[in-house]
């Protein structure tokens, strides 16, 4: 039987520490970007998600894996006490030897590899200029283009591979669009003040629709997790290539 191909975990690691900025790069308070589960120290096939959960380690075991990328990680805050759901969370990551290493919104902002700059690429576009100043950096990424706002909706839903809200606050012809994936909905103003007419993110509250009325902004709800599928699988492929290994994409739709 021929012997898979392996890898140091910590070249892996700090190749992507490298390329992503992980130390310098600021996040969340209680968020960790970076390695936050060892294996034995050897990686023979990458998985790819992006959220990391004990439906998601299973998942990784079950293909085979040995590090899961993702760009939601375990830890966000203090996760205490290691009983039930916990318990067998650390149980699944000892089984399968797994590591699990988590890039948030390194990869959001990231200009190869990053969720924004890919979804715009998705859409058609070569963004060029970056706004959506958060966290000490600038990680989104916006577009001077000429596109009527239901054409940009059908064009968005095929991207997505899903149903996109639209709050109809802006022009009919989108001109200035701006793109940050994931939870940026209650951030409409940073959009306005970049002086975009129409905003993509994955999700926001309630209470936007009005605002974005109020603003004249046109925005789009395509999902937290299917505007965030882009970075983990390009980064993944990107890894594979790299270090020789075989990776696989594990999808796991929230939904929302």
């Amino acid at each position: 039987m021929r012997r898979r191909r392996s890898v140091s975990l910590n070249e892996i690691v700090d190749y992507c520490n490298r390329v992503l900025g992980i130390p310098e790069f600021p996040d969340y308070d209680g968020a960790w970007n970076g390695l936050q589960v060892e294996n034995d120290g050897r990686v023979t096939r990458l998985a790819a998600a992006v959220d990391a959960s004990l439906a998601t380690v299973r998942m990784a075991g079950e293909a085979g894996a040995d590090f899961l990328l993702v760009h939601h990680g375990l830890f966000w805050s203090v996760r205490q006490p290691w009983t039930g759901t916990h318990r067998q969370l650390w149980l699944a990551l000892n089984r399968y030897n797994l590591a699990v290493y988590s890039a948030h919104l390194p990869l959001d902002a990231h200009p190869r590899w990053g969720n924004n700059r890919l979804l715009c690429e998705a859409l058609g576009w070569r963004p060029r200029k970056r706004f959506f100043f958060w966290k000490g950096r600038e990680i989104g990424w916006w577009v001077e283009t000429r596109v009527g706002r239901e054409e940009l909706q059908e064009r968005l839903a095929r991207v997505l591979g899903g149903p996109v809200r639209l709050l109809p606050g802006g022009p009919a012809l989108c001109r200035r669009v701006g793109v940050v994936t994931g939870g940026a909905g209650a951030e409409l103003r940073e959009a306005v003040a970049a002086g975009l007419d129409t905003f993509i993110t994955g999700e926001g509250p309630h209470w936007t629709w009005a605002l974005a009325e109020e603003l004249g902004l046109n925005v789009f709800y395509g999902g937290h997790y299917a505007t965030e599928t882009f970075g983990v699988r390009a980064l993944a492929a990107h890894l594979s290539r790299r270090f020789g290994l075989p990776w696989t994409f594990l999808d796991h739709p929230t939904g929302l």
